[in-house]
């Protein structure tokens, strides 16, 4: 059965009840979130049943804290592509309002992953909460599991060499271009997906025709070049990309602006995923046209190079 993504939890289908579901926001899907999915699959296993996910959009903190930035590691689609490719039959996203917020701890166990779910077991991570004023964690799931019939796995916290795994932790690291750690504590590339946007054409005068991309105000990538990889029409092209103001060409509006070696072709409305392997350098104002080509072809070796190792 192909990976279902479902909004409504009354629409399981019945091939996908009974399993075992990890639970969290899972923004970006990092390693820490595929070892609580992990231990999912693992008693599905167990019960010879499905193993989904259930998360929340949007993301709790836009509720409780609309006025603080939150750059998103995995917007919607992204994340349901991620957990998929975590290896889970399905998702199941809640819509998280004022109204799924006053849900008690009891009844989102009862009444949501038990009654409405048929959820038989659970994953989640050691700080995960959930309920009304955040009285329910892994101690209550823990009291009340025999009585509803569910098998629990708390997973501890993850750490690598550079630190305790977690979403804030690789939004830091994206925030100053570092995408060596930012990728290691997710476990895969990190990578953004988009349809790219008409610009005002500077690049193919420069003979470097871009793919041009926007995101939303909160989006924290550090401005610079970055050595990626272009995913379209089935096929992923070795590019260089550049993220910010275009100093030289008076601070417009941060653009994502992405040259794909070796292909000509008109990319205009497509969705792209451009995944990100290095960072190359910051971003400079450069005093003149020739300065730019010529910092713009040695940016494109070192790309090359980059994606070659």
């Amino acid at each position: 059965m192909p990976f279902v993504s479902l909004t409504d939890p009354s629409s399981l289908p019945a091939a996908l009840q009974g399993g075992a579901f990890a639970i969290g926001n899972f923004d970006g899907v990092h390693q820490g979130h595929k070892a609580v999915i992990s231990a999912a699959r693992a008693l599905a296993a167990e019960l010879n049943g499905p193993a989904l996910a259930l998360t929340f959009e949007p993301h709790p903190r836009k509720l409780f804290r609309p006025e603080a930035p939150l750059f998103r590691l995995s917007p919607p689609d992204v994340k349901a592509t991620l957990l998929e490719r975590a290896g889970l039959d399905g998702a199941v996203t809640l819509t998280f309002d004022r109204i799924f917020a006053e849900t008690t701890a009891d009844r989102f166990l009862s009444e949501l992953l038990v009654g409405r779910l048929k959820a038989r077991a659970v994953a989640i991570g050691y700080d995960f909460s959930f309920g009304k004023g955040r009285e329910g964690d892994a101690a209550f799931i823990r009291a009340r599991a025999a009585a509803l019939g569910l098998s629990v796995s708390v997973v501890d916290a993850l750490k690598t060499a550079d630190g305790a795994v977690s979403s804030s932790a690789i939004r830091a690291a994206l925030a100053r271009g570092d995408i060596s750690t930012a990728n290691a504590q997710l476990g895969h590339e990190w990578f953004v997906r988009g349809e790219v946007v008409h610009g005002e054409k500077v690049g193919r005068t420069l003979g470097y025709p871009t793919a041009n991309m926007v995101f939303d105000q909160d989006f924290a990538l550090a401005d610079g070049i970055y050595a990626v990889r272009a995913t379209f029409g089935g096929k992923t092209w070795p590019a260089v990309a550049s993220y910010g103001r275009k100093p030289t060409f008076g601070n417009t509006a941060p653009l994502l602006e992405t040259y794909v070696f070796d292909y000509s072709g008109d990319l205009y409305g497509q969705t792209l995923d451009i995944t990100f392997v290095g960072f190359i350098r910051g971003q400079i104002r450069f005093d003149g046209v020739d300065a730019l080509i010529a910092q713009m072809n040695d940016d494109s070796r070192v790309a090359r190079e980059m994606l070659a190792r």
